[in-house]
């Protein structure tokens, strides 16, 4: 016999499916939302009422064609029932946009970095700043926002909204839970952007993907960053983003923005690529941020035959290439998905990716990985960034209605 506690966990679990079932499709009837979840009809009957009372879903008619019959009732989110704010900190800009309940963007502006700007109690400022007039700008209240889902390159606390390492900051500590109490109440949440990038391929549908287990997803820009997705036996999802760009590579790579020697960054980031291509000494102090103009510069030398800069793409594709081979080696086979700006480079850099990869005995025996392109980095973080965000509301939704 169930208890109340027991009775209540299984109606938590069953408003997360048929919520979760929305967010997918973004509208369905009864019937699909019984076929998506696989609840009873009258399970459903009963947490649709239940959901719509408490204000989080809403019902539409549908006409059928010729006007004949009854219209079809659909089900979808509740767009006013809440807000959830998304910023993305990159290594130039910082990037803040204002999403309804129901996903849709509503707002967004973006600021440039202040390069010259020191420490992490002046970006404070300047944060906190940006996010009330996000709210002015749509007139809108700090008690309608239900999450702030923030993003950055680097190591990202387990347990925390705190950027342990970044490119941006260094070793200077961000806590975002700590800057933000208790102006706000919306859920702080605070993510690695590549892990977002493995968020968003794996729950985005793809043709020939229907058996999907595994993939990783690797950024290529002024930082090297990792997301890896991976299905467990029950099929929830598990996403994590390795510390890959830090990965040791060789020596001979130079110093890395994290002050050790020999990172993959060290040779792969665009930093590396530069550094290498102009034949600078590999102890020199990393540039903070290379325009793309600049990478574009190189890139065209070395496909013109210019010799140290296709050398120094060739050193970043075996630095890459040898960073996924030690991955395969810990993980089963998967995908390979690359995105970023530097992604503008891959023909220059997949060559010696193949090379890198081929120094691996599993690639050897098993063959190497598929390797993929994804270009719509930006797109991908932001939907990574909702569909993080808007699970964590509906579960705490699921939990705290009724």
């Amino acid at each position: 016999m169930l208890t109340k506690s027991s009775t209540e966990l299984v109606r938590q679990q069953n408003s997360t499916l048929v919520l979760a079932a929305l967010r997918r499709k973004g509208s369905l009837s009864h019937t699909e939302i019984a076929s998506e979840t696989d609840l009873a009809s009258a399970t459903v009957s009963a947490i649709t009422a239940e959901l719509e009372r408490a204000g989080i879903i809403a019902r539409s008619e549908q006409h059928v064609q010729g006007g004949r019959g009854r219209p079809r009732v659909l089900f979808m989110p509740k767009r006013d029932c809440g807000h959830v704010i998304v910023v993305r900190i990159s290594s130039d800009i910082v990037q803040y946009s204002l999403v309804d309940y129901g996903g849709t963007l509503l707002d967004r502006f973006e600021e440039s970095r202040n390069h010259d700007l020191k420490g992490t109690a002046a970006f404070g400022r300047i944060f906190a700043a940006a996010l009330e007039r996000l709210l002015q700008r749509s007139r809108i209240t700090k008690e309608e926002v239900l999450a702030i889902s923030i993003s950055s390159k680097g190591l990202v606390a387990a347990d925390a909204a705190r950027l342990i390492w970044s490119p941006v900051f260094g070793r200077e500590e961000l806590d975002f839970e700590e800057l933000l109490r208790p102006d706000w109440r919306a859920k702080i949440m605070l993510s690695n952007e590549t892990l977002l990038v493995a968020q968003a391929l794996a729950v985005r549908p793809q043709k020939g993907r229907e058996d999907f287990k595994a993939l990783a997803a690797i950024s290529l820009g002024h930082s090297i960053g990792l997301g890896l997705a991976r299905k467990g036996r029950l099929g929830d999802l598990d996403v994590s983003a390795p510390n890959f760009g830090h990965m040791l590579h060789a020596s001979s790579a130079g110093l890395c923005r994290c002050g050790s020697h020999g990172c993959i960054e060290a040779a792969a980031g665009f930093y590396g690529i530069l550094r290498t291509a102009f034949e600078v000494p590999s102890d020199t102090i990393p540039a903070k941020f290379v325009p793309l103009s600049e990478m574009d510069k190189i890139a065209a030398s070395a496909r013109q035959g210019h010799r140290m800069a296709g050398y120094a793409f060739r050193q970043a594709g075996i630095a890459l290439g040898n960073g996924i081979s030690r991955l395969l080696s810990l993980y089963e086979p998967m995908a390979i998905f690359v995105t970023g700006p530097g992604t503008r480079y891959f023909d220059l850099l997949h060559k010696g990716m193949e090379e890198g990869l081929a120094q691996s005995l599993q690639v050897r025996l098993q063959g190497p990985p598929e390797i993929a392109v994804a270009a719509d980095e930006q797109q991908l973080v932001f939907d990574g960034h909702l569909n993080r965000a808007l699970s964590a509301i509906d579960a705490d939704i699921a939990g705290g209605h009724g």
